[in-house]
């Protein structure tokens, strides 16, 4: 499988695939939209909306928040949603931003409904492969798992390129 976030289980083989940055998400007038980055701590001067507790999203927005002594419950958070599309659209509509995955806002930033913002300090979120340590290996695994690291290649650069 692929997963979000670290794993520490003995019995499975976990195996790099991929970064992603995270960043905030805004409307194009939103008073942040001026700067190149936004600092940890600007997150709290302005509606937040959050993912549901439990996705990997707020889980790494937590993590972010509490290794620059912050915590989402400072957050500023009129209600959570269940989706990056609902986030977006809420952040569209302009209740407030977010943080979401770069890669999530190709479409939205080339037609100028949305901007982002790295962070500063950048918050990245790590994807891994995860597979059975003790299991059985077939032949069509194997390719399957380099087809994907093949993928997760050239995702990466070509996210370096846009």
């Amino acid at each position: 499988g692929v997963v979000e976030g670290e794993v520490s289980n003995q019995y499975l083989l976990v195996e790099d695939c991929q970064s992603d940055e995270m960043r905030v998400l805004m409307p194009p007038d939103h008073p942040l939209s001026s700067e190149e980055t936004v600092q940890p701590e600007a997150l709290l001067n302005y509606p937040f909306i959050l993912r549901e507790g439990g996705s990997g999203t707020r889980s790494v927005i937590a993590s972010y928040l509490e290794s620059h002594n912050l915590h989402e419950d400072q957050l500023d958070s009129p209600f959570e949603l269940g989706s990056t599309e609902a986030v977006k659209g809420s952040v569209q509509a302009g209740i407030g931003i977010s943080i979401v995955s770069g890669a999530a806002l190709i479409r939205e930033e080339r037609l100028g409904v949305l901007v982002s913002r790295p962070l500063q300090p950048r918050m990245l979120r790590s994807f891994y492969f995860v597979r059975q340590r003790q299991k059985f290996r077939a032949h069509i695994m194997d390719e399957l798992f380099q087809f994907a690291r093949d993928y997760c290649e050239k995702a990466s650069e070509a996210a370096e390129r846009a």
